[in-house]
């Protein structure tokens, strides 16, 4: 790598040939770099290359030269030969199984980057603006040596310091040999655990058992963990983007968006001109910089202390008392021609009885959770602060349609061990690793304080705000309450729901969404994959014979 960039994103030898480099070279920016970016492929190819990407632990390139380009298309164009018919069969069977400035916005590029800190992955997904997948911490084993390290990102101001290097390191290593051992032990005890009846195949009970081991210990993993993100978005998403992280703090992202911004600027250059120039992107990236300053330096001045949460909470601190009313309002007044004002005194002497009738009619029957009623949801708003694991907080963060802000991430609020984990008595080991990577933040956070958070792991709570409207709390608490979902985010989700009909007695919305789900653990995975299995057998009785 460029030492001009040591804290880049590093991705994990991906051991092509230079033969096989030669065959993808006209479909990337480049065949070797961590960052690169897609061209000379139709948009069916490139989605599914990114669909496929957020759950397999192989590169993109391999991916591409594997999936999309077999040995028989050689020399033939990628763009509507044989790899497009492969896209839209690979979107089939995803789709059947699984269910001025505004010019900026008609250019648009895919690019991957790869080797990204799980710090960095939020500080990439922080836009609204844009489409991410991220390689999932669910589905792939964080358990192997690519080239001989384990899979985390290790800043250079901390590895060129004489202890602090070694220390991290060591600890680290230690981090991942004891999540690569506890997983077969997991599994087993799941194995024998977990009920096995003939409605469940064999595949379907392994692939969940296997999946609820990861979801257990995936609190092992530090937030330097390396992933993998694909992001699609405009020329002024990708602006946005790179003019915040140009300034940011982190080396890490510093030196992210310089390889970004070079890589793309070989594919929508013309929209990109302003992110490095003195006079737009580098006086807005410093604007943003001194306000951060300015309001981290303001809150240790003037606010004392508090006291940590004892544990996972969820508090809803805003919300309109009339709510209901002003969702009702808005709803008839788009279906008439009289004010909104004039709507909303009619509505004023409406029952509670009455207002509810009225919202259960305009929602109508919902017969999937992807039938939401309108924009008059969006009328009322909900100031949630949550105190969840990391690991939850990076799933909650990707909900684009709500205002989100977090705190830093500290081991300061304590974390639990999964109640899977304490049953297989391994309890012992996860709080070892707990702690020896809380003792590391703290070293860190001594003498180079902006890497402390890579050694703070996802098991980890931390706090942070989420203001959303009823529109987008029926899509975020529906979507993450159900049974399949991780354990820690369908906590929050559920407890949002109770916290809207019982404390701002919004029992109304609260019955709108009727998909939630406030069942425990039980066998939401395995009832999923039994699914997965049942539609894929369907599937293939359907299919003609060849």
């Amino acid at each position: 790598m460029n030492d001009q960039f040591l804290d880049a994103p590093v991705a994990a030898p991906d051991d092509l040939t230079p033969e096989e480099r030669a065959r993808i070279a006209p479909y990337v920016t480049n065949t070797t770099g961590s960052v690169f970016a897609l061209v000379n492929l139709p948009e069916a190819v490139k989605g599914a290359l990114f669909a496929r990407y957020s759950r397999s632990a192989k590169s993109l390139r391999r991916i591409l030269l594997e999936e999309f380009l077999p040995p028989q298309d050689l020399g033939a164009p990628a763009g509507e030969g044989p790899g497009a018919e492969r896209a839209e069969a690979f979107f089939q069977r995803v789709l059947a199984d699984y269910g001025d400035d505004s010019v900026a916005q008609l250019g648009a590029a895919h690019i991957a980057v790869e080797g990204a800190s799980n710090i960095l992955t939020k500080i990439l997904q922080w836009g609204r603006l844009a489409s991410y997948l991220e390689q999932s911490t669910r589905y792939i084993a964080y358990d192997d040596r690519p080239a001989g390290q384990f899979r985390y990102h290790r800043p250079s101001a901390v590895i060129a310091h004489a202890e602090l290097g070694p220390d991290y390191v060591a600890t680290l290593d230690d981090v991942f040999e004891t999540y690569a051992e506890l997983i077969p032990l997991l599994v087993a005890h799941l194995d024998a655990f977990v009920r096995s009846d003939g409605a469940v195949p064999d595949v379907a009970r392994t692939r969940a058992i296997r999946a609820r081991a990861l979801d257990g210990l995936r609190g092992l993993l530090p937030a330097a963990t390396r992933s993998n993100v694909g992001i699609f978005a405009s020329g002024q998403a990708f602006e946005a983007m790179l003019v915040r992280m140009l300034a940011h703090p982190l080396p890490e992202a510093r030196d992210c968006a310089a390889l970004m911004l070079s890589e793309l600027r070989q594919v929508i250059p013309a929209f990109l001109t302003r992110v490095d120039r003195p006079d737009r992107g580098a006086v807005h990236g410093a604007y943003l910089g001194e306000i951060a300053r300015a309001a981290r330096d303001l809150a240790n001045a003037i606010i004392e202390p508090g006291t940590g949460e004892p544990g996972v909470s969820v508090r809803l601190l805003e919300f309109d008392p009339s709510g209901e009313a002003r969702v009702l309002s808005h709803a008839l007044w788009a279906g008439g021609t009289s004010s909104l004002a004039d709507v909303t005194n009619q509505v004023a002497r409406l029952s509670t009885e009455q207002v509810a009738g009225h919202l259960a009619t305009i929602a109508g029957e919902r017969r999937d959770r992807r039938h939401r009623p309108g924009r008059a949801l969006e009328a009322t708003t909900y100031t949630f602060e949550v105190v969840c694991d990391y690991g939850a907080y990076r799933d909650l963060q990707r909900h684009r349609l709500l205002s989100l802000q977090a705190q830093p991430l500290t081991p300061a609020l304590g974390y639990d061990v999964p109640d899977d984990v304490a049953a297989a008595g391994l309890a012992e080991r996860y709080v070892t690793v707990q702690e020896r990577c809380a003792a590391l933040y703290r070293a860190l956070d001594a003498q180079i304080p902006e890497a402390a958070a890579y050694a703070v792991t996802m098991a980890h709570r931390i706090r942070f705000t989420m203001v959303m409207n009823a529109r987008e709390a029926m899509h975020l608490i529906e979507l993450r309450s159900q049974p399949q979902g991780h354990e820690s985010y369908r906590h929050v989700a559920q407890a949002m729901h109770r916290e809207i009909a019982e404390v701002a007695g919004h029992n109304a919305i609260a019955a709108m969404m009727r998909f939630v789900d406030h069942t425990g653990a039980g066998g939401g995975r395995m009832d999923a994959e039994a699914r997965l299995e049942r539609r894929r057998r369907d599937a293939a009785l359907q299919s003609p014979p060849s």
